[in-house]
C-alpha cells in the first residue's frame, strides 16, 4: 500500500472537518459541522480540523521553541521540575501511566516535557491562596522570546477552543451557548514534549504508553514526524498520519464523563521510531476549575441514568496527576468521584 493510499484509508476513519464555513458564519454551517463532529466523537473520538484560523508560522515557532527548551543542558531544566500545580519540567523517564485503563505496565515513558498553564500573576487571588493547579508558571531563563511565543500560542489556542464549544453543544442537542458559563475562565495546559530517538526499548515500553486524555478535548498541532497511534473500537491500532496545517482533536475523559460515555475517550499511544528527535505540543482544554460537571440532560434517560456522580476539574485532576506523576502524588487515593 502506498503512503498516499494509507493516509486516505486512515482519514476515512479519522474525518477531516473543514472549519472555514463555520468560522465565516455561513448559513447552516454550525449545524452541518456539529453533525460531523457528533459522528466523529461517537465512533472514533478523533478528528482533524482544517481552516482553523491559527497561523502555521506560529505553530512552527512553537515547535522551534520546544526544541530550544529541550536542547538546554539538564542542569538548566531541573530547577524547573514540575510541582503539584502540574507546571514545570518533567525529566526523561519520570512518568508511568498508572491511571490508564489501557496499560498496566511499570516501564517509564520515553519522553521529557515542560508543562505550562494560564500565566497567572504572582498576586492573583488563586496564587496567593495556593489553590492547586492555579500557580505561576515556571519559565526557563536565558531563552529570549520563549515566553512571548508560548503566551501568543496559548492565547490563540484558547480562542480556537472557545469557538469550538458551540459545535460541541449543538452536536449534543443543546443550545449553542450551553457551555459558556462553565468555560468563562477555562483551564488549559500546554505540554512541550520531546521524544528522543530510541535505539531499543524494554518490552511494553513506549514514548508515551496507551492512555486516554483527562481533558474535555485536546488540540494537537501536526508536525512532520508521525508517531501517534490510535486504538479503534474493535481493538485495532492505527497510525495517525501527520496532515500538514491541521489540528488533530480528541475528546478526553472529562467529556466522556460529562456525556455519560456517549462521546468516546479513545486510547492512544506514541513511539518515536523515526531515528531522530520528535516533538509534540498538545493543548489540553477544560472547563473552569470549580465548575460542577454533571451528566448532560441530553445524555441521560430513565433507561440510561447517569453513570458518574458530579465532579469538577480540581477533583478529577487531583486524582489523575497523582496516579501518573510521582512528584504530584496527593494524599487522597480516590478517583475524584
Amino acid at each position: 500500500m502506498t503512503q498516499q493510499a494509507a493516509t486516505e484509508q486512515i482519514t476515512d476513519t479519522i474525518p477531516v472537518l473543514d472549519l472555514g464555513p463555520y468560522l465565516r458564519g455561513e448559513p447552516g454551517a454550525l449545524e452541518a459541522t456539529a453533525e460531523q463532529l457528533r459522528v466523529a466523537c461517537e465512533t472514533i473520538g478523533f478528528l482533524f480540523l482544517s481552516n482553523h484560523g491559527v497561523a502555521q508560522n506560529l505553530v512552527d515557532r512553537v515547535f522551534e521553541e520546544a526544541k530550544r527548551f529541550h536542547d538546554l543542558p539538564l542542569e538548566a531544566k531541573l530547577p524547573l521540575k514540575a510541582n503539584r500545580n502540574q507546571v514545570g519540567y518533567m525529566p526523561y523517564k519520570s512518568s508511568v501511566f498508572r491511571a490508564s485503563r489501557f496499560y498496566d505496565g511499570e516501564e517509564p515513558d520515553l519522553n521529557a516535557a515542560l508543562f505550562l498553564k494560564r500565566d497567572l500573576a504572582p498576586d492573583h487571588p488563586d496564587v496567593l491562596a495556593e489553590k492547586r493547579f492555579r500557580g505561576t508558571n515556571l519559565w526557563p531563563q536565558d531563552l529570549p522570546g520563549f515566553r512571548e511565543v508560548l503566551l501568543d500560542y496559548m492565547n490563540h489556542l484558547e480562542a480556537l477552543a472557545l469557538k469550538l464549544l458551540p459545535l460541541y453543544a449543538v452536536a449534543l442537542e443543546l443550545r449553542p451557548d450551553y457551555f459558556t458559563e462553565g468555560f468563562d475562565d477555562p483551564m488549559y495546559t500546554v505540554r512541550l514534549s520531546h521524544y528522543p530517538p530510541v535505539e531499543a526499548a524494554a518490552e511494553n515500553q513506549f514514548g508515551i504508553a496507551p492512555h486516554s486524555d483527562s481533558s474535555f478535548f485536546t488540540l494537537l498541532a501536526q508536525n512532520k514526524i508521525p508517531g501517534l497511534s490510535i486504538q479503534t473500537r474493535d481493538g485495532t491500532w492505527i497510525d495517525a498520519p501527520a496532515l500538514p496545517g491541521t489540528f488533530l482533536v480528541n475528546s478526553g475523559d472529562m467529556l466522556h464523563r460529562w456525556t455519560n460515555e456517549r462521546f468516546l475517550s479513545t486510547p492512544h499511544r506514541a513511539f518515536n521510531a523515526s531515528g531522530g528527535d520528535r516533538y509534540a505540543i498538545p493543548f489540553f482544554f477544560d472547563c473552569n476549575i470549580d465548575y460542577e460537571i454533571t451528566c448532560l440532560p441530553t445524555c441521560q434517560a430513565p433507561d440510561n441514568p447517569p453513570k458518574y456522580p458530579p465532579t469538577s476539574y480540581l477533583k478529577h485532576m487531583d486524582w489523575f496527576t497523582g496516579q501518573i506523576y510521582d512528584h504530584m502524588r496527593s494524599e487522597d487515593p480516590s478517583p475524584g468521584a
